[in-house]
């Protein structure tokens, strides 16, 4: 059924259907690795010292940290500390661009229809402030943003491109950025893409699909927070790493408060969360180890082109 579509897809350089093939992906990291460990939801250097030192208690091997609240909502000693923990553990540190609509003055956002525009920026003018925020961020040692608006990742992208902003830093699209097929993975990764955070709730077929037509890392989250799905699919990890590479595996933790945007009035339970969230990439590591003991992941404390690494 559908042959003329298909293959119109086909010569778009998509796939022609979600399917899994048993020989899985075969494309790798820069090091030649299948897939890398992403702790999120690192607010702030406190919770992110916790994270390492959880890292180390537990023997977990990560190598990106993301934080959700805003490059915005933190001072350039925090912005700088956070830069040098990641410097010292040689782990990618991402931030999140700030300035977007769910926390601006957009009613829309707020709205029980308008979730789709929460991680949007509106006009020109705040286009402008996010990138005055990679601009800052980039001074002060980080090497790699999140971003959840395709307009903005286009403008970032041919900046880039042309020299204006620096060649090395990272662009990670956001979850929130609902990436959902293979074409819309495509065109964010044409626009300057780095790594593509896909939609939470995509089949092992349809994430397989989404791999196929693209070049960039996929970042899929196994435990995906409540706000954006809730679901946990650990015994699917293996699968993932075999269909989905390069791939980084994303710990979230469901059944937890949403701690956007985060500060000193909610860094207790930011930390708990972040030592839990390395608990449960022990638990995905093991799961690995008995049932993919041959898939292979990136060493640490590498300092590999792909990563965004701080420079301090």
């Amino acid at each position: 059924m559908y042959e003329n579509t298909r293959s119109w897809l086909k010569n778009l350089n998509l796939p022609e259907e979600d399917t899994l093939r048993p020989e899985g992906s075969r494309k790798r990291f820069s090091d030649g690795a299948q897939y890398r460990v992403e702790i999120p939801s690192c607010e702030g250097p406190e919770v992110l010292r916790a994270v390492l030192s959880e890292t180390e208690r537990l023997q977990v091997e990560i190598h990106r940290v993301s934080q959700g609240s805003g490059i915005m909502l933190m001072t350039d000693a925090e912005i700088r500390e956070m830069a040098q923990l990641g410097a010292e553990a040689q782990i990618e540190v991402s931030l999140f661009v700030g300035p977007r609509a769910g926390w601006h003055l957009s009613s829309l956002a707020k709205s029980p229809s308008g979730g789709f525009a929460q991680s949007r920026v509106m006009g020109t003018d705040m286009l402008v402030h996010a990138v005055e925020e990679i601009k800052r961020a980039y001074s002060l040692g980080i090497r790699s943003v999140l971003v959840a608006d395709e307009g903005l990742l286009w403008v970032t992208g041919e900046l880039r491109r042309r020299g204006d902003l620096p060649t090395d830093m990272k662009y990670k699209v956001s979850v929130m950025a609902g990436i959902t097929n293979p074409a819309t993975a495509l065109l964010l990764e044409k626009a300057g893409a780095d790594t593509l955070n896909v939609a939470t709730d995509l089949s092992l077929g349809q994430l397989a699909a989404v791999r196929s037509a693209i070049e960039v890392p996929m970042d899929v989250y196994v435990e995906v927070p409540d706000d954006v799905g809730g679901f946990v699919r650990y015994y699917e990890i293996p699968e993932l790493v075999h269909h989905c590479a390069p791939v980084y595996v994303k710990y979230g933790v469901r059944n937890a408060p949403n701690i956007y945007p985060s500060g000193a009035h909610l860094q207790d339970v930011a930390i708990k969360l972040g030592r839990e969230r390395v608990r449960r990439a022990r638990i995905g590591q093991e799961l690995l180890e008995r049932y993919a003991s041959k898939a292979t992941r990136s060493a640490v404390r590498c300092r590999f082109p792909d990563l965004g690494i701080p420079v301090v």
